[in-house]
């Protein structure tokens, strides 16, 4: 398949915004049992406006793919159907929550709802937090099954597809937090990155199994489709001479990326190396020396590997119809 520079921002943008996001909410819940040491109620808010700009960032990359963005509200209107009416639906509901969840923090508005056992009160923001985690996860069950769900893409249709949508966004995520948490350490709320950089070396780990994986299983994959079943001509011996066309068309540029072999050869270490390999090195140590520019480094080369990434995810797709128009015997 070709890829969409627009839906490559837009997925790993908003992946981004998901993770973060996760990332403060977790931490709350910790401290909130105890377990970790209550930020400043500054922290939760301003991470979380920084959460939504990721998300707003992504939601305008996908207008740029749009013929006629005026009419994009119709997309929401097949939910019943189309993934992608869910994901429509889910993104703005996931923007509007992360919005409610930082504003309680930044004007200090949490009443009180619901007093669990121990005396461990439970405040608006706390729920709104868990709102927002469900919408998170809904939203990348959404934005993933929006290609795994496409039977004849065998590479796409995988419930890996869901899993690596859910783990490399939320480890780029808390890559993110980690770095950020580098510039709110006070001598009354001790610094978070350690934390928030355990749980990304964690599942940026995971991430690279579950690439990996779906590598693996992709590299394996026979076409059932051939050129006799594809123009229906059950002849066991049919050279192509043409694409049935002088010039391109929309199949020739549209369902094929275009690139040669050498450079799919290439780009696949490359995103291995910039998304897992140097951000786990760096992640280690900060685990027991969180700065910032180790940190910062970390997030700026693992999103720039899941650009690749996600650019070879597209790429690697192969469409049925291209045993008739990307091949000349």
């Amino acid at each position: 398949m070709k890829p969409a520079f627009s839906v490559i921002f837009l997925t790993t943008l908003i992946g981004v915004g998901q993770g973060l996001f996760l990332a403060l909410y977790t931490q709350q819940s910790y401290a909130l049992f105890g377990l970790l040491p209550l930020q400043d109620d500054a922290f939760y808010a301003y991470g979380s406006m920084l959460a939504l700009l990721f998300l707003i960032g992504g939601l305008a990359s996908s207008f740029l793919h749009l013929g006629h963005p005026e009419r994009a509200w119709r997309t929401a209107t097949q939910w019943r159907t189309s993934w992608l009416s869910r994901e429509v639906i889910a993104l703005p509901a996931f923007m509007g929550v992360v919005f409610v969840y930082g504003m309680t923090n930044l004007l200090d508005f949490r009443p009180v709802l619901v007093i669990l056992r121990g005396g461990i009160p439970v405040d608006l923001s706390i729920v709104s937090g868990g709102l927002g985690t469900l919408l998170a996860f809904v939203l990348f069950v959404c934005t993933a099954m929006i290609y795994g769900c496409l039977r004849f893409l065998r590479e796409w249709h995988s419930p890996l597809t869901v899993i690596n949508f859910v783990l490399l966004g939320t480890a780029s995520g808390f890559v993110l937090a980690a770095f950020y948490a580098t510039f709110f350490a006070t001598n009354y709320s001790p610094t978070q990155a350690g934390f928030f950089a355990d749980w990304a070396f964690i599942i940026t780990l995971l991430g690279l199994f579950g690439r990996s994986a779906s590598l693996w299983r992709n590299a394996r994959l026979r076409p059932t489709s051939t050129v006799q079943t594809a123009i229906g001509i059950k002849h066991p011996n049919i050279v192509q001479k043409s694409q049935g066309a002088m010039g391109g068309s929309f199949n020739t540029r549209e369902f094929f990326h275009g690139k040669s072999p050498a450079f799919l050869r290439a780009i696949k270490p490359a995103f291995l190396v910039l998304a897992f390999a140097i951000p786990l090195l760096l992640l280690f140590a900060a685990h027991s020396h969180p700065a910032a520019w180790l940190l910062g480094t970390a997030f700026v080369l693992q999103y720039t590997g899941l650009l690749a990434e996600r650019w070879y995810f597209f790429a690697e797709a192969n469409h049925p119809q291209n045993l008739y128009y990307q091949t000349i015997g």
